[in-house]
């Protein structure tokens, strides 16, 4: 058996925040957009169909629970829930909100201006209140 390892790209660029049965649960590190990465522990995926049948429902389960919850807590306008893979081909799932104002709306985040990363205070604090709100999902232990 292969031990899960997260792209580099992923490590470099994201903060963790906790585990769900399926997916590590990653927050981007840029602060213009609330962003959170599902990435799920199974070495070699770089596609949603790769996944078996039950892999498959344990990723819409836990990518409709993120979306739903970054939503509400957020206040975001629309959801942005994709998953690409041209740049990082490991299959993880975007959950971007985004707001009207925001300085990349309608357009895509994507290679967008410049991010700009969390302080340590900033991080923390939106862990902190992602944690709490996935805890539902949460695998402990």
């Amino acid at each position: 058996m292969t031990i899960f390892t997260l792209d580099p790209r992923l490590q470099q660029d994201t903060l963790y925040i906790a585990e769900f049965s399926l997916c590590k649960v990653l927050l981007m590190n840029d602060a213009r957009f609330p962003w959170v990465i599902l990435v799920p522990k199974i070495t070699g995926l770089t596609e949603i169909f790769e996944l078996d049948e039950a892999g498959q429902q344990q990723l819409m389960i836990e990518s409709n629970f993120v979306a739903g919850q970054l939503k509400k807590v957020i206040q975001a306008d629309k959801m942005n829930v994709a998953a690409l893979g041209n740049v990082v081909s490991q299959l993880h799932i975007h959950h971007v909100a985004r707001f009207i104002s925001d300085e990349s709306w309608p357009a895509p985040v994507w290679g967008k201006g410049q991010a700009i990363a969390y302080t340590p205070a900033e991080s923390d604090a939106v862990i902190m209140l992602l944690r709490s709100e996935f805890s539902r999902l949460i695998c402990h232990g």
